[in-house]
C-alpha cells in the first residue's frame, strides 16, 4: 500500500508548531536578505545585479508569503495538538470512546502512544475501513498501527493477516491493532507467536487512562485503598476517599462509581494530609 505524499504546508503542520515558526523566520530572512547578501558578495557581475535587486526588496512579497504560509501551518499544528490533548483528557470510559468519529478515534490513539514516548506519524492511509493509520517509532523500532472503531463487529482474522502482510512488505518491526471491541478466536490464534499485538476495548481504556494527566470529570482515577477503607453499603466493594467539588466535603464513595453510587460520611480529621480522588 503506497504512502500518500504530503504537501509542504501539510508536512509542516504535522510537525511541532514551534518548527513552523522557526522555518517561517528562516525562510523569510533567507529570501529577504540572504539572497541579496550572498549574490552580492560571492557572485560575478551578473549575479551581483540579482543580489542588488534582491536587496532592494524585489523578492520581499515571496518572503512574506512563505512566512505567512509557515505560520499558518504552525497555527494548524498548535490547534491540532490542543485538540488531541483534549480528546484524550476528556475520555471517561468506553461509551465516550464509542461516541468519537473514526478520525477522532485515530487521533486519540495517536496521542495515547505519543504520551508513551513514541514518535507518531499519522499516515492518513487507513481511512475508515483499514490500512496503516499510524506509524510509531521508538528505540529504533518501527511499528505499524491500525485503528478499528467497530462498535458491533469483532475484528476478523483477515484484518490481522492484512496487517501482517503490510509488516512484511514495509519491513516494520511489529504491528499493533487497536480495536474498540474484541477479536475472533481465529484472529487471536493467527497473531500468537508473531510480532502482532491485539489491543481490545478494555486494554485500550486502560492505556488511555494511564496517560491522562487529569482525572476524568465523570470517572475517578484508580482507587486508593487503605486498611481503614470501609465497604460500600450497597454492593459491599471497597470504597475510596473522594471530595465533592462544589462543597469540598470529604466522603467515602464506592470504587465502582458511577455504576454504584453508595457513599458514607467521613470525619475530615481522619483524612488530614492523605491523598484522595475527585468525584462529582
Amino acid at each position: 500500500m503506497g504512502r500518500r505524499n504530503k504537501g509542504g504546508i501539510e508536512a509542516i503542520a504535522s510537525m511541532p508548531w514551534q518548527v513552523g515558526i522557526v522555518l517561517g523566520l528562516v525562510a523569510f530572512l533567507a529570501i529577504r536578505y540572504g539572497i541579496g547578501w550572498y549574490f552580492s558578495s560571492h557572485g560575478g557581475p551578473l549575479l551581483a545585479v540579482v543580489g542588488k535587486t534582491a536587496s532592494e526588496g524585489a523578492y520581499a512579497p515571496f518572503a512574506w508569503l512563505l512566512l505567512g504560509a509557515c505560520w499558518v501551518a504552525a497555527a494548524a499544528s498548535y490547534f491540532g495538538q490542543r485538540r488531541r490533548k483534549q480528546l484524550l483528557e476528556t475520555q471517561s470510559g468506553l461509551d465516550s470512546v464509542r461516541a468519537l468519529s473514526w478520525k477522532e478515534f485515530e487521533l486519540l490513539i495517536g496521542e495515547a502512544f505519543r504520551r508513551q514516548g513514541y514518535s507518531v506519524e499519522e499516515t492518513g492511509l487507513g481511512g475508515k475501513d483499514g490500512g496503516i493509520d499510524l506509524v510509531l517509532r521508538k528505540n529504533g523500532k518501527r511499528t505499524l498501527v491500525q485503528c478499528k472503531q467497530w462498535r458491533t463487529r469483532q475484528v476478523s482474522v483477515n484484518v490481522v493477516r492484512e496487517m501482517y502482510g503490510l509488516l512484511v512488505h514495509h519491513g516494520a518491526d511489529e504491528v499493533k491493532i487497536v480495536a474498540l471491541g474484541s477479536y475472533t478466536s481465529d484472529a487471536s490464534r493467527f497473531a500468537a507467536g508473531k510480532p502482532i499485538e491485539l489491543v481490545h476495548g478494555e486494554a485500550l481504556l486502560l492505556m488511555v487512562r494511564s496517560v491522562q494527566r487529569t482525572a476524568s470529570p465523570t470517572v475517578s482515577a484508580a482507587p486508593i485503598q487503605t486498611e481503614s477503607a470501609p465497604s460500600c453499603p450497597k454492593c459491599n466493594l471497597a470504597m475510596v476517599r473522594r471530595e465533592n467539588r462544589k462543597t469540598h466535603e470529604l466522603f467515602w464513595g464506592c470504587s465502582e462509581y458511577p455504576k454504584c453510587r453508595g457513599m458514607r460520611s467521613i470525619e475530615s480529621a481522619e483524612l488530614s494530609n492523605r491523598p484522595y480522588d475527585s468525584a462529582p
